[in-house]
């Protein structure tokens, strides 16, 4: 119990003392799924609400199929990827591998239909005289699209921000695709296995309590979103 208390103290002391290294991982952390969730973003908006606004064959087993890739193992995402980023992989010549292109796009892919999934169902929610009423006023489909994702807009920023939560909560991508390269590719997560490997209980603690932090804010802001 000393141990951790002694720990506890060193690690808040690397906090409120604004370490500098402590700081440059979680910046590069933040940075890094905030591209993410920006690349993915512009993918599952508009894929998210035109399958939640189209009633057509196989959108149940779509969904199912999206529902089942939300759980896929974040390794097996970096596995994939490695083989094709790899020097000996199709795209090795772009020279992507151990760079934070690689995580970004690693964290994109692995909550894409994360996205989808949790936009769909939003939309999928939403009152059904909507669609009706844009039709009878002649909009088109991008028009019903806007209109929708305007009045749907909590749910969407919740599955953003539960978006960004996984992306800043994952190990594995990152870890195998970014190589977790002191001052360039090391995130919070893979410092944190790391360090406490390394026997650095203090700084991993630090950034444990950190990230805690984040998880709190992620999940009280779907708490006010979702009211």
């Amino acid at each position: 119990m000393d141990y951790f208390e002694a720990s506890l103290r060193a690690a808040l002391g690397l906090i409120f003392s604004g370490d500098r290294e402590v700081f440059f991982i979680v910046f590069t952390s933040l940075k890094i799924s905030l591209a993410a969730l920006l690349l993915a973003g512009l993918l599952a908006l508009p894929a998210g609400v035109l399958i939640g606004m189209a009633d057509f064959p196989g959108r149940r087993l779509l969904r199912q199929m999206l529902g089942a890739l939300m759980a896929l193992p974040t390794v097996v995402v970096g596995l994939l990827l490695y083989g094709l980023l790899s020097r000996r992989g199709p795209l090795g010549e772009l020279g992507l591998l151990y760079t934070q292109g690689a995580v970004v796009i690693g964290q994109s892919l692995l909550i894409l239909p994360l996205l989808v999934h949790l936009v769909s169902t939003s939309v999928m929610a939403a009152d059904p005289r909507l669609l009706l009423t844009l039709k009878s006023l002649g909009a088109n489909l991008w028009q019903r699209g806007w209109y929708v994702l305007r009045e749907t807009r909590a749910g969407v920023l919740a599955a953003l921000v539960n978006g960004f939560g996984r992306a800043i909560g994952e190990v594995g991508v990152a870890m195998m695709l970014g190589g977790n390269i002191a001052g360039y590719t090391r995130t919070m997560t893979t410092a944190i296995a790391l360090e406490t490997s390394k026997g650095e209980f203090e700084l991993g603690l630090a950034l444990g309590t950190i990230l805690l932090a984040v998880a709190f804010v992620l999940n009280y802001c779907v708490l006010w979103l979702q009211k």
